[in-house]
């Protein structure tokens, strides 16, 4: 049968509806990582992070739900997720203490914290990129798709908090071998019906 005979909330796969399952536990599991993490985060910074985020994926949560229950655009719009802090980055390294796993739960820090939001995105990330490919209907699958930029914002925004506090430090290369990297590649000028019109055997 044709997806365009089929009622909107029965055009899935049954392979898309294993992964739209997995997709949408993995984002209750990274709302209710949040939800833990937060008595335990002093720093107003990262709490506000920890809470814009949260509502966030919340509406995105809610979406998916909506959208795999239906197979119809969701009736809620949503905004792309916006950051307020700015893109910049410090680069280089200073000296700082060996990190160990926290002895107990009153040793967990804004470090680890930040760290394991950071995780957690990425992870979610991957996993909607990974099946939104596959998820047959199309709605379903934009909104999936969606997610991706968004969660990706998240992440960088927390990378962004790890980095101004000095968690997560960016070493850079010398120049010359910078260098090198920066020009390793040329653009292509290749066409591939011009490169298969050669002899034919």
């Amino acid at each position: 049968m044709q997806s365009e005979q089929m009622p909107p909330a029965q055009s899935h796969g049954g392979h898309e509806m294993f992964d739209a399952h997995e997709m949408l536990t993995s984002t209750i599991n990274v709302l209710d990582q949040y939800m833990i993490f937060r008595p335990h985060v002093n720093d107003q910074e990262l709490l506000s992070i920890l809470d814009r985020q949260y509502d966030y994926m919340t509406t995105q949560y809610n979406r998916m739900v909506e959208a795999l229950s239906t197979g119809q655009k969701p009736s809620m719009s949503i905004q792309p997720y916006e950051m307020p802090a700015s893109n910049n980055v410090t680069y280089g390294m200073k000296p700082s203490q060996p990190k160990k796993p926290s002895g107990t739960l009153s040793e967990v820090s804004e470090e680890g914290l930040s760290a394991q939001m950071q995780g957690l995105l990425k992870s979610a990330t991957s996993m909607f990129a990974m099946g939104a490919p596959e998820v047959t209907n199309p709605v379903l699958r934009r909104v999936i798709a969606d997610c991706i930029p968004d969660f990706i914002e998240m992440a960088y925004e927390v990378f962004l908090y790890q980095n101004r506090n000095g968690y997560y430090q960016v070493p850079q290369l010398q120049q010359a071998d910078m260098d090198k990297l920066l020009h390793a590649f040329s653009p292509s000028r290749a066409n591939i019906q011009q490169s298969n019109q050669g002899p034919m055997h």
